[in-house]
């Protein structure tokens, strides 16, 4: 048992790089996830894992010896499994971490969710910035974009196009742009990503017959929030470029109206995220199958 406890202690100091958050993930102390590893250590005659000052990383002892724990641990969580019948009813808290966004379009399918299975607890984290799943013990995620951590499965949820949009008012003053390139005439409001502070790019095709140099776009305001980035638009403060699932209304309502639709280049996606492991939950494996097969993007993407 102990060698089991040193394990466990060593894989997620490994994930997470952190004894803290290893620590936290086990329900244990910082001290006890250290000692645990250095009990191991000293019983393979061997350094695991590199400590400084600010971070833990494996060593090349210690990255051979994280696979095989890996699959250790996966195979010890199937058997709790089998003999708990949890794959007979998926129960318990569930954590979700959500873009902002989120709510438009995944709070509507769980009230369908909830009452097909009301022994599962969610517990919704709405916000915009790069969740460590892993680290912060988060059970799913979903988030669009490109994937990029090895430590996480995925399933498609679906793509959406971006569309770029002003208020009636915002055109009657300034016009309406029929190229590319006269945005740089014009107010834009733009997305700023919390984790990096980078703006995001509006990706846009050439018009024919452009051969200036690289559109700069005049910036009025930057937010990183998506919402208040509509109510800019709305409000006439600039243009805007967002996901058109969520303008969609009102752009039908008057309140926004879409321009330089055939320049749009391409579309993003939906992924729903999970740490990785063999064995898949049953309230893990309900949720994602409940996502997969409800959600839908009626607009198709824009890709050339």
């Amino acid at each position: 048992m102990d060698n089991l406890n040193g394990i466990a202690a060593f894989v997620r100091a490994a994930e997470t790089s952190s004894y803290v958050a290893a620590g936290r993930l086990l329900g244990v102390s910082a001290s006890a996830v250290g000692k645990s590893v250095a009990r191991l250590e000293e019983k393979l005659g061997v350094r695991l894992l590199n400590r400084s000052t600010r971070r833990i990383s494996l060593s090349n002892e210690g990255a051979l010896f994280y696979e095989r724990c890996q699959r250790i641990l996966a195979d010890l969580g199937d058997a709790e499994a089998e003999l708990s019948h949890l794959a007979e009813a998926p129960r318990g808290k569930l954590k979700v971490s959500l873009p902002v966004i989120g709510y438009r379009i995944i709070l509507p399918l769980l009230a369908d969710f909830t009452r097909q299975y009301p022994e599962i607890e969610l517990d919704l984290d709405f916000n915009d910035r790069l969740v460590d799943v892993v680290a912060e013990g988060v059970d799913v995620a979903v988030r669009s974009g490109t994937l990029t951590d090895s430590r996480l499965m995925a399933r498609e949820l679906g793509p959406f196009a971006f569309a770029i949009v002003g208020s009636p008012a915002y055109f009657s003053r300034h016009g309406v742009p029929a190229t590319p390139r006269a945005l740089e005439g014009h107010a834009c409001v733009r997305y700023k990503f919390p984790t990096t502070g980078k703006l995001q790019e509006w990706a846009l095709q050439r018009a024919e017959g452009d051969s200036g140099g690289e559109l700069r776009l005049p910036t009025a305001l930057t937010c990183n929030n998506i919402e208040a980035l509509i109510g800019a638009a709305t409000q006439g403060v600039g243009l805007a470029y967002l996901p058109d699932f969520i303008v969609r209304d009102a752009i039908g309502r008057g309140e926004l109206q879409a321009v330089l639709g055939d320049y749009l280049l391409y579309a993003s996606k939906f992924w729903v995220l999970w740490p990785s492991s063999r064995h898949l939950s049953p309230k893990i494996r309900v949720f994602v199958d409940h996502l997969c097969t409800h959600l839908h993007f009626s607009v198709p993407p824009r890709v050339t």
